[in-house]
């Protein structure tokens, strides 16, 4: 099939683009990589009122009722500039839990401040995330117990992203009738929130401890498994558009470098091994969107192949931005290495993406199991 964004959607890539342009460059990415809380909620407050947070919320919650595939738009261009923004945690992990668990009275609490961009918002599954369709997927980290009317969550997640900053930690519990989402306030007694160190100090995550924290149940008992299947297979396909976006950033760097570093008296790119490395890169990228556009367009169509399409999107997206952060690297040489330039910056968000919701080879032996090879 051939994928054409409308109108719209190239206008919504042309308006982030510039935006991000001024608002994350090279210099307020490292600043923010030593504050606190990893972003500038001025900057948070900009991406709110221009809409961008509200995505693909409903209308009737207060968003603007678009899709996966305008959400994947900006995440690719939030990729290319490393955005330290809890966009990924609050806009695609939250929202999609929320919907999936189709709880009118929890989205009318929670997806209109997600929408204005006064509530940020997480789902705490942590690497058990990624387990798919394999044994240890029915696993869950933390149980619940009736208590006082309400539900008590006790457990630990650990690798929740943007867990120490968000103002509502939606998480997968044990319940007697099933695994079932439970939302927990940030301001919750027994809720512990520590924040992690990563490879990644462009993305933030945390360890979150629960000892009996007031929790309200949110749809119904026992949906726990469906809604934590479809927040993976959203996740891994809004991942795979960030890391296409990164690894299009990348490879331009290294375009760009082989261009103007000159050698023996000529560019460097004009030499057979570096062009033959860039044309690799330049494959890599080019597949890599394939396999993203066609999982965010499986998202949004609602196909019965999006496990199929979320898995193979993130077993390639996760490994071309690897190699290609790698090989940016070794196009730069000596420079590339140093601290003052981006490109180990790049290495590292890849490095922490190859992992986050699976890394590759867990994807594919998901991919194996629904296929049925």
């Amino acid at each position: 099939m051939e994928f054409v964004f409308t109108e719209e959607q190239d206008g919504l890539r042309s308006m982030v683009r510039d935006l991000l342009a001024e608002t994350s460059p090279e210099a307020e990415v490292r600043r923010l990589m030593q504050t606190p809380d990893g972003f500038d909620p001025a900057v948070w407050r900009g991406l709110a009122e221009l809409g961008l947070t509200g995505l693909a919320i409903p209308e009737h919650y207060g968003g603007a009722g678009f899709g996966p595939v305008e959400v994947g738009v900006v995440m690719e261009e939030a990729g290319a500039a490393l955005l330290c923004a809890p966009y990924l945690s609050t806009v695609v992990l939250a929202p999609e839990a929320l919907l999936a668990a189709g709880d009118e009275a929890a989205n009318k609490a929670y997806l209109p401040g997600i929408a204005d961009g006064s509530l940020r918002a997480t789902f705490a599954a942590g690497e058990h995330l990624a387990a798919g369709g394999h044994p240890a997927g029915a696993s869950v980290a933390a149980s619940v117990s009736p208590a006082d009317g309400g539900w008590r969550v006790t457990g630990t997640v650990g690798h929740v992203v943007d867990g120490a900053s968000a103002d509502v930690v939606l998480v997968v519990a044990a319940a007697p009738g099933g695994p079932s989402l439970f939302g927990v306030e940030a301001d919750a007694a027994g809720l512990t929130r520590t924040p992690t160190a990563t490879m990644d100090a462009t993305r933030r995550q945390a360890r979150l401890a629960f000892d009996a924290a007031p929790a309200r149940l949110v749809g119904a008992e026992g949906a726990g498994a469906g809604v934590r299947a479809r927040v993976r297979d959203v996740a891994a396909t809004q991942l795979a558009a960030e890391q296409v976006g990164g690894a299009q950033r990348v490879l331009d760097m290294a375009v760009e470098y082989a261009k103007l570093r000159v050698q023996f008296g000529r560019p460097i790119g004009s030499f057979q091994a570096i062009k033959h490395r860039c044309a690799d890169l330049l494959l890599r990228v080019e597949s890599a969107r394939s396999a993203a556009y066609h999982a965010l367009w499986a998202a949004a169509d609602g196909a019965a192949d999006l496990p199929v399409a979320a898995r193979l999107a993130g077993a390639y997206c996760s490994t071309a931005f690897y190699t290609c952060a790698e090989e940016n690297i070794l196009i730069h040489g000596g420079i590339g290495y140093t601290w003052e330039h981006p490109a180990h910056l790049y290495l590292r968000r890849a490095a922490a993406d190859r992992v986050m919701f699976g890394d590759p080879a867990t994807h594919r032996a998901a991919l194996a199991d629904l296929l049925g090879v």
